[in-house]
Order: C-alpha cells, then sequence, then structure tokens
C-alpha cells in the first residue's frame, strides 16, 4: 500500500468520525449541552467547541488569541492552546458549533480530495498549535480525537454506542500500539517481559522488554506470557484514553498480578 493509499484511508475515517460526531450533537437535548465530561473542566458544550476550534484552524482559519485565564485543569502550551477555542465559543449556540464543525470539516474534506497528500513525511501547512506534525501523524491522529470526544460526550449524556465503527477500530488499534512504550518505558518491566493485550473485537497485541530495555512488538502472542490482560473496547479506550477506572469485572488480568497492575495503572496514553 502506497502513503497516498494509506493517509486517503485516514481521510475517510476522519470524515466518517466528524460524521458521527455532529449527528450525536444534533440528537442532545438542550441540557445536555451542561453536562460534565470525564475530562477535567469539561462539559458537553466544551468538547463540542474544542473540536470546533481544530477543525476551523485545519481548515484555514486564522489562530484565535483569547486569554484563558488561571484555570486548573490547563497543563502546558497546549492545554492554553486548545483551552482558548473553548473560552472564545463560550457563549456559542449548539446549533452553531455544530455548523461549523460540519463547514470547516467540509471544506478541509473537499481539499484533501482534491489535492491528496502523498507523502506521509511531508509537512501540512495547518497544524494546530505548532506541533509540527507530519501528514501521517496528523491524518492518523484527528479520527482518534474525535471519536474519543464522542465517546466523552456519550458516557457524560447516557447514549453508549458506536463502539464498532470503523473510527473505534482506528482509535483502539492505534492506542494499543503504545503497549510496548507503557511495558518497557513506563512501568520499567524487566528484559525479557512479555504482555498480551486482548481486546474484543481487535487482533492480540503482544510485546516483550528486548536486552536494550525497549518494548518490541510479537508477531505472535506467546503461549505463557508473564502477563495477560483481556477487557472489552469500551474499557480499553477508558484506560488508555485516561479517561476513568473501567467498571469493576471488565478487565481480566492472568499471571503476574503486580506486573499487571501497574501496566494498567499506566496505561493512558492520550491526555
Amino acid at each position: 500500500m502506497t502513503d497516498e493509499d494509506t493517509l486517503r484511508g485516514y481521510v475517510d475515517v476522519w470524515w466518517q468520525a466528524v460524521d458521527d460526531f455532529t449527528h450525536l450533537l444534533e440528537g442532545l437535548a438542550p441540557d445536555d449541552w451542561d453536562r460534565e465530561t470525564d475530562l477535567p473542566g469539561w462539559d458537553v458544550r466544551a468538547i463540542a467547541a474544542h473540536t470546533a476550534h481544530l477543525e476551523a484552524i485545519l481548515a484555514g482559519a486564522p489562530d484565535e488569541t483569547v486569554d484563558v485565564g488561571e484555570r486548573d485543569h490547563v497543563n502546558g502550551l497546549i492545554g492554553a492552546y486548545t483551552e482558548q477555542g473553548v473560552v472564545a465559543r463560550a457563549d456559542a449556540a449548539p446549533d452553531d458549533l455544530i455548523n461549523e464543525i460540519r463547514e470547516s470539516a467540509t471544506k478541509r474534506h473537499t481539499a484533501l480530495l482534491e489535492s491528496p497528500p502523498s507523502d506521509g513525511t511531508g509537512k501540512p501547512d495547518n497544524v494546530f498549535g505548532a506541533l509540527g506534525w507530519s501528514w501521517a501523524t496528523l491524518l492518523r491522529n484527528r479520527p482518534l480525537d474525535i471519536w474519543m470526544h464522542e465517546q466523552d460526550i456519550r458516557r457524560a449524556v447516557g447514549q453508549p454506542g458506536n463502539l464498532d465503527s470503523r473510527p473505534a477500530e482506528h482509535t483502539a488499534v492505534y492506542l494499543a500500539e503504545s503497549l510496548g512504550i507503557v511495558v518497557a518505558k513506563r512501568v520499567g518491566a524487566e528484559p525479557g517481559t512479555t504482555v498480551v493485550l486482548d481486546v474484543t473485537g481487535q487482533p492480540t497485541t503482544a510485546v516483550t522488554v528486548n536486552d536494550a530495555g525497549r518494548g518490541e512488538q510479537l508477531a505472535e502472542a506467546p503461549s505463557d506470557p508473564t502477563v495477560s490482560i483481556s477487557t472489552d473496547r469500551e474499557s480499553f479506550i477508558v484506560l488508555a484514553g485516561g479517561r476513568r477506572t473501567p467498571e469493576a469485572g471488565r478487565v481480566t488480568v492472568t499471571g503476574d498480578a503486580d506486573l499487571g497492575r501497574r501496566v494498567l495503572d499506566m496505561m493512558a496514553v492520550t491526555p
């Protein structure tokens, strides 16, 4: 598969994620917009505003400069940057936020179809927050961000679902790729340690810690790993997304129980 094919696939998944996200927003009751989410300091409206902000920037809108003041949940430059979009849209009506997301995403989707990127290592003109991401990183991250926020809203308003869509699979598989970093770098497991992650509905992920202390993905899961973790997709994404502790009984650990606990404690790989 060429870079252009891979990048086109990411665009397709992002476009579906946008459609799913905006359809969810359109069906919310007025009171739902003020419901708190798992993200500190952000209610449903804030998540919609954040998404509108980033999609607008990627579609070519100028950066916004808004004083966000002192907020306990804002950490670092990226946190302050994303908060600007939320503060700037604090008084926006729900329909205005939905329309901004749709209009910005449509503009960007049209541009990506008319002039598709062909080099994943190339740098796009518009990347929020001066992150310097490549085309591959940017296009792969956008469906993850939007689908994760769709799930944040679904949990807040009590409407679970859309866990088997292409954006859901894309996100969960992407997050599972960080298992080696979690085991080797964050947990500091000894060389020779093997960990298997089995999430319902997707391929098993297996990693080992090599002699250099780095995590390596294994082509096949070992028959007797140091620890094995089994769970469902929703429980995995709330863990890997740093959202909340899954409900009791939804994560099973076999093998080294202490190592399994430490892996779960360090599994959050998105802010």
